[in-house]
Parts: structure tokens; sequence; C-alpha cells
């Protein structure tokens, strides 16, 4: 699908777009970060992200809470896109400047899904303090969430990247 310079492309387009690229780097990056570090497999990754709504009881679940993680990953992600994606047609700064703006929106997830949802999930409180786990999570929702959500963003409206 051709779209001429300056217009702006189909908004479902877009946060899915957003949601495939950050939500694909965000995930990679937890399979390595937890592989190399703890030798934690994906699909114990992916049921921590299922634990969020089921508890422990999650861990025992096999493939499908892996698969309910994996989709609950994406579901989150979709969310966080379409949050910026939406404030981004209302407010062009934020896709005139997604580098700066996308870091800023990045520290801004990783503030929500720290000190609100996780908290509130049935997770519970986060664990004690970790120098490479904090640097991690962090450095991934700068750089491999907000900053891909605002280039797409910006890409949406018919704008070449920054």
């Amino acid at each position: 699908m051709a779209v001429e310079r300056g217009a702006m492309r189909p908004l479902l387009l877009v946060i899915a777009a957003a949601t495939l690229l950050a939500g694909t780097l965000d995930i990679l990056d937890a399979f390595t970060f937890w592989g190399v570090t703890k030798a934690v497999p994906p699909q114990r990754i992916l049921q921590s992200i299922a634990s969020g709504l089921l508890g422990k009881a999650a861990f025992q679940g096999g493939a499908p809470t892996a698969a309910l993680g994996l989709f609950l990953h994406y579901f989150i992600m979709s969310v966080m896109a379409a949050l910026y994606v939406l404030a981004a047609r209302r407010l062009p700064a934020l896709a005139r400047q997604p580098l700066l703006m996308g870091l800023a929106y990045g520290a801004a997830t990783y503030v929500v899904m720290n000190y609100v949802v996780l908290p509130l999930s049935a997770v519970g409180p986060a664990s004690a303090f970790a120098w490479p786990r904090f640097v991690n999570n962090l450095g991934a929702h700068l750089i491999l969430v907000g900053v891909p959500i605002a280039l797409v963003a910006r890409w949406g409206q018919g704008k070449t990247a920054a």
C-alpha cells in the first residue's frame, strides 16, 4: 500500500506495527537477559507474565500459560502503543521529536509498569533491588519500547525517521 509523503497511515495499522516492533524487541530482550544471567528458559519468562493474572499457578500450566503470557505481553504493549500513537496524532511534537519523546515515553512506561501495574497484579510488590535488572529493564523500556513506538508513530503520520 503506497502512501504519499505526508499522508497519515491507518490508525490500526500504525498501532499494530508499533505493538509488533516494540513487543518483539522487548520480549527478545527478556529472553536474552534472563536466559544469560539466570538460565531462565523462554517458557518460564512467558509464564511469569501470565502470573500477573494467575499468580503462582501460572508456573504449573505448561505451554498454555506460556501462550497466555505471550498474549498478555502483546496486549499490554498494544495499550502502550495505542496511547502514544493516539497522543501523537493530537500533539505533533511527539511525532516531530521521536527520539527524545520516545525516551521520555519509555521512562514513563517503566514507571507505570513497575510502580503501578506490577504491584496491582497477582505478582505483587517487586523483589529486592538489583542493579543489573534495573539497568536492563529501564534500558529496554527506553530504547526497545519508547523509541520504537515513537518512530512508528512518526512513520504513521507520513513523516520520515528522525
